[in-house]
């Protein structure tokens, strides 16, 4: 229950705060006093309504909206606190506090802790439901009459389930179907990787085989020059007479005969023995390697063919990086090639896939008609109690005459929507002789207002019995008596405060009318006052709210009635269709 609301600066409202009791609390004044201000307040507070800084009273900094709710119910408790992170108990206080600032930053908070607008959206989910003129176009949505079948019927799990299934089944048809469109484009890409794949294959490069390719090439580039050098060299060192090898040679002989007068030159003459063995030794592999050269046109040949394939390779499929500072140039090309070999075969298994999708799509589709079949049966059943109980309150609301009866019709399964297989059409009749007809079909305001109210009465009672301990707390009803007159005004007010049940229950409504049948059905009245003082440009406009009671009370319906001030006529009308109500 919505125990207090306090609005600080916010347009024309400098200060008020209004104390709400339970059952009816009405609001009256004349048309720009500022009652939608005062619901718009309340969305504010709730995360329903975006706070615009331009909301802000001129010459202030910030508004300030606080409203206090006492939480009478154990379901709106639990979803309540789990929604603004709170341990809330049964007949717990809420406090929730919304400042707008000049500079286009609001803040909102409950109890203290700081929140989020979206966070207090669905906290009131499950403490406030405001009706508006609004609710009468979406009445006439076929999803949102399906929803309120869906509440009457108590089918949120099974719905929650079927929707689940029916998103992951959509995801795998829009894969398929993604699948099945890019299946030209797959063999142009397959064909693509794979002629490069055969190229790169054709030549067959492997690892580490460039630099010895092209070390070799060098070498044959040069064999002339090489062999004939190292025969130069060859013959300096061993082959010539007075070589190098030769003259070592006698050079040890005489010094090892001086070692063996002077043992001290023993170690020269070993050292120069052993160089002139390694000398003779480096001539003899020079001379086996002089050997082995052979001039051979066709490896030449061939060693730059290979090569002359292998740079082109680099140069298609290097994929433009450079091969500087790389040990093997051919890095990017054999990188290149699994990676062309991962695309063919990720291509090749797409086919795979799409039987794999099939048969998962048909698996969800099996698990759907089952739980469609389920909502279906609770739905048809639902609806068949529905159509009466709604047909009992629009007798009551005087429409006696009046039919409205509730048709299922279940789509294919390939045209299922998130909610199931189901469309919902409350159809209805107004008058005789007329055939029932969708809502949205029905032209009169005053008779969708009847109908709303009727609907809204049937699911409110069925919320907010004891037993399932569900149901919001606070009903507000904005100009629910938009296009209709004042003998159905009685009515409707008569309704209202059944809604609301008595000054003893925890449901409370609130309710802005214009009319003052409806307003002589409160336990709480309050006048909204919008007054200008001051001239020129200091003239200000302030809104306040008033509670009425006694004379007050009947002055201000007997206003409504005469609508050129109050006679003792119309007091008299006033204190009757109080009395009435009463």
């Amino acid at each position: 229950m919505l125990r207090e609301l306090s609005i600080q600066n916010l347009a024309v409202i400098q200060a008020t705060s209004i104390e709400f009791g339970p059952g009816l609390n009405v609001f009256t004044g004349q048309t720009g006093a500022g009652k939608s201000l005062i619901l718009g307040a309340i969305q504010s507070l709730l995360g329903m309504k975006k706070s615009a800084a331009k909301m802000i009273r001129p010459g202030t900094e910030q508004a300030r909206i606080s409203g206090v709710f006492d939480v009478l119910n154990a379901e709106s408790a639990e979803q309540a606190g789990l929604a603004l992170d709170l341990d809330l108990l049964p007949g717990d206080e809420l406090v929730l506090t919304r400042k707008i600032f000049a500079t286009g930053r609001s803040s909102l908070s409950a109890n203290g802790q700081p929140v989020t607008a979206a966070m207090a959206k669905l906290a009131a989910e499950t403490l406030i439901d405001i009706h508006g003129q609004h609710d009468h176009q979406s009445l006439m949505r076929p999803m949102r009459q399906l929803t309120l079948l869906d509440d009457d019927a108590g089918c949120a799990n099974l719905r929650r389930q079927f929707t689940e299934q029916h998103k992951a089944w959509a995801d795998l048809c829009q894969a398929r179907e993604d699948l099945n469109a890019s299946a030209e484009l797959r063999e142009q890409q397959l064909d693509l990787y794979r002629f490069q794949l055969g190229e790169i294959d054709g030549v067959e490069p492997l690892a580490g085989e460039m630099p010895e390719l092209t070390a070799r090439e060098r070498v044959l580039n040069s064999l002339s020059k090489i062999k004939e050098d190292t025969g130069t060299v060859y013959s300096a060192l061993y082959d010539s007479e007075g070589s190098i090898a030769e003259r070592l040679q006698a050079m040890t002989h005489v010094l090892l005969g001086l070692a063996d007068i002077d043992e001290q030159l023993e170690p020269v003459a070993e050292q120069v023995r052993t160089a002139t063995l390694t000398l003779q030794e480096s001539a003899f592999e020079l001379s086996r390697y002089t050997d082995r050269l052979e001039m051979d046109p066709a490896e030449l040949a061939e060693v730059q063919g290979r090569l002359n394939a292998l740079n082109r390779l680099i140069q298609k499929y290097g994929d433009g990086r450079s091969t500087a500072g790389l040990d093997d140039p051919l890095t990017p090309v054999l990188d290149h090639r699994e990676h062309l070999a991962d695309q063919i075969k990720d291509l090749e298994g797409q086919s795979t896939r799409q039987d794999s999708l099939d048969e998962k799509i048909t698996a969800y589709e099996n698990e759907m008609a089952k739980l469609g079949q389920k909502l279906t049966a609770k739905r048809t059943n639902a609806a068949g109690q529905l159509g009466p109980k709604i047909m009992r309150q629009l007798k009551e609301l005087g429409m006696a005459e009046a039919t409205l009866s509730v048709r299922v019709e279940s789509n294919p399964i390939e045209h299922a929507a998130s909610a199931g297989l189901d469309r919902v059409d409350f159809l209805a009749r107004t008058n005789p002789g007329q055939d029932e007809r969708p809502l949205r079909e029905i032209a009169s305001g005053g008779e969708l207002s009847r109908v709303m109210l009727a609907i809204k009465s049937v699911l409110s009672s069925k919320k907010s019995t004891k037993t399932s301990g569900a149901g919001v707390d606070v009903l507000v009803f904005d100009e629910i008596d938009a296009n209709i007159g004042g003998r159905l005004g009685d009515v409707i007010g008569r309704k209202l405060r059944e809604l609301a049940a008595s000054k003893n229950s925890d449901k409370q409504v609130l309710c802005i009318t214009h009319l003052p049948q409806i307003a002589a059905f409160a336990d709480q009245h309050f006048h909204i006052i919008k007054e200008v003082t001051g001239t020129g440009k200091a003239k200000r406009t302030d809104t306040t709210v008033q509670t009425l009671t006694g004379k007050d009370r009947i002055n201000e319906l007997a206003e409504m009635l005469a609508g050129n001030g109050a006679t003792a006529t119309s007091r008299r009308q006033a204190k009757e269709l109080i009395s009435a109500a009463a």
